[in-house]
């Protein structure tokens, strides 16, 4: 990683989106054993905003509600600790960062949620934490759009060479010196999230060149593989055993029963429109 590279997209951003409180908390939360689902739901409801995303999300054909959901404690017991949890931090993530030229937005964050997704389902079967590996692969990808902010063509000209599923690391680093992972890597530092977080980021783009070797990071550059391949309308495992057959070999990966994950979760884009409105 090119750490100097990555700082410039953050030193020359005037508008360097800040974290939201509530989704600061909702992360702290992670290390908290002894949180209740009501506790939660009652730090969510201090945003009025993001309640009304929660409520409308619960309301989806996703979700399947047997009646209209009205109140935030009833949409927290209808979705549980970590859809409910999950489904919040996306919401803060989107809103906190601004439209920018060169990325199509729907597009970019439903890919973050699916790369989401996944990580979480790697995470689970390697035993890592599921929910600290949620919220990698949501942020995965933010530090593109402060690159975009910054390069808005130059970003969306590297964006129409990464057809290839994981090409959108090798692509970014010939041109920019750094990936996404590495600008993101400095801004999770810059928001003061956990070590574990930042060192995973800083190592996603080229999992098996780091010393030593992350395994969250592995699991990250895997779930932008899948997004990638389940984006472009290929087969999501098969693009794993092409594109990094030595990663999933280090890991061990159980490729039949992530397939399995994957059918069953169905479209895990689909409430970005929710999300983003």
């Amino acid at each position: 990683m090119n750490a100097a590279a990555a700082e410039r997209f953050l030193a020359q951003n005037a508008a360097l989106p800040t974290m939201p409180e509530v989704a600061t908390k909702l992360i702290r939360s992670f290390d908290d054993d002894n949180i209740s689902l009501g506790a939660l739901a009652a730090l969510i409801g201090k945003d009025s905003t993001l309640t009304a995303k929660v409520l409308r999300l619960a309301n989806s054909a996703r979700y399947s509600p047997s009646h209209k959901i009205e109140h935030l404690p009833d949409a927290a017991a209808a979705l549980g600790m970590d859809t409910l949890r999950n489904l919040s931090l996306a919401a803060s993530l989107c809103s906190t960062f601004p439209v920018v030229a060169g990325l199509d937005r729907s597009r970019f964050w439903r890919h973050s949620l699916a790369t989401a997704t996944y990580a979480n389902m790697i995470s689970r079967q390697l035993q890592l934490d599921a929910d600290t590996a949620y919220l990698a692969g949501l942020m995965l990808r933010t530090g593109e759009l402060l690159m975009a902010m910054q390069q808005p063509q130059e970003v969306a000209e590297a964006e129409t060479h990464t057809a290839r599923p994981g090409s959108r690391f090798e692509v970014e680093q010939a041109r920019f010196d750094c990936t996404h992972a590495d600008v993101t890597a400095a801004l999770a530092a810059r928001w003061h999230f956990p070590d574990t977080l930042v060192e995973a980021f800083r190592h996603a783009g080229a999992p098996l060149a780091a010393k030593p070797f992350n395994r969250m990071g592995a699991v990250l550059h895997l779930a932008e593989v899948l997004a990638d391949a389940v984006e472009h309308h290929e087969g999501p495992t098969e693009a794993l055993k092409l594109v990094e057959p030595e990663l999933v070999e280090h890991l061990h990966l159980d490729l039949a029963w992530l397939e399995e994950k994957i059918v069953a979760a169905g479209d895990v884009g689909c409430e970005v429109e929710a999300l983003l409105h």
